[in-house]
């Protein structure tokens, strides 16, 4: 193989990976298994989404690749395995677009967005046996976030009519959880104040579903705004000569407040 061309073949990704786990390649890809990188898998995806949103399409094609390598890395231990191969990952995703458009690739009709997603997700529910209504919950992957798991959950809940009638009574729930967190916090019972801390991220989520903001979304520029007027407060006390270790809260809350309206 050429290891020098301008440009390269999915062909080639799987090749160099085969370099690299045989027996004269790198000792740490050798030494790699699916326990032991699985989460790059997250890791790479979510630097694929931050290339995303900062816009930057060359950074956003290098992370994809980034995310590829770890299908083509998995295929190859699966394939040395005796398990899989790249082909049959290959197979199954063409396979699984084919049978969940049937709009496209067989004889049902749809006329607009909704209908396509719900004639995909009768035909998932079909391929998978899914009969349940619980069984549908169940299918949402345990691994994704917290709060989108929670948000998907509650979407399949709504579906059947569990739900709210409208943003006031998701609200008063929210402000009940945060009255029962309250009560267990002054227990001081660790395993109740867990419970009643979920049973609150639980609604917030509710309440943004009636809001219609994505959760995830808004708690990352929440986590963002924090991380920009931290920034402005520890850059405006190095500026007067001050460390924020030798500083008291009195004096870090008044930089703060400087920087969140926007004075420093």
């Amino acid at each position: 193989m050429n290891f020098t061309k301008k440009d390269y073949t999915f062909e080639d990704l799987i090749d160099i990976m085969k370099v690299l786990r045989g027996e004269n390649g790198c000792p740490w890809d050798r030494a790699q298994t699916h326990q032991s990188i699985k989460y790059c898998l997250l890791e790479e995806a979510c630097e694929a989404m931050e290339a995303l949103d900062e816009k930057q399409p060359d950074n956003f094609a290098d992370e994809l690749g980034d995310v590829l390598l770890q299908v083509v890395f998995h295929s190859e231990m699966a394939e040395e395995e005796g398990n899989f191969s790249i082909q049959n990952v290959l197979n199954h995703i063409c396979k699984k677009l084919i049978s969940r458009h049937t709009h496209i690739f067989g004889n049902d009709k749809t006329n607009n967005t909704t209908e396509a997603l719900d004639l995909w997700e009768e035909n998932k529910k079909a391929e998978k046996g899914l009969k349940t209504q619980t069984e549908l919950m169940r299918d949402v992957c345990s691994y994704l976030p917290a709060l989108m798991r929670a948000q998907k959950v509650q979407k399949k809940a709504a579906q059947v009519g569990f739900d709210w009638d409208d943003f006031t009574g998701a609200f008063c729930k929210l402000t009940e959880e945060v009255n029962e967190l309250k009560a267990a916090a002054a227990e001081q019972n660790a395993e109740h104040m867990e419970e009643e801390l979920g049973d609150l991220l639980f609604s917030a989520v509710n309440v943004s579903r009636f809001l219609e903001v994505n959760p995830e979304e808004a708690l990352k520029k929440a986590t963002d705004k924090f991380l920009a007027r931290f920034e402005k407060m520890e850059r405006a006390a190095i500026t007067s000569g001050r460390d924020l270790n030798g500083m008291t809260l009195a004096e870090m809350d008044e930089l703060w407040n400087q920087a969140k309206d926007g004075r420093i």
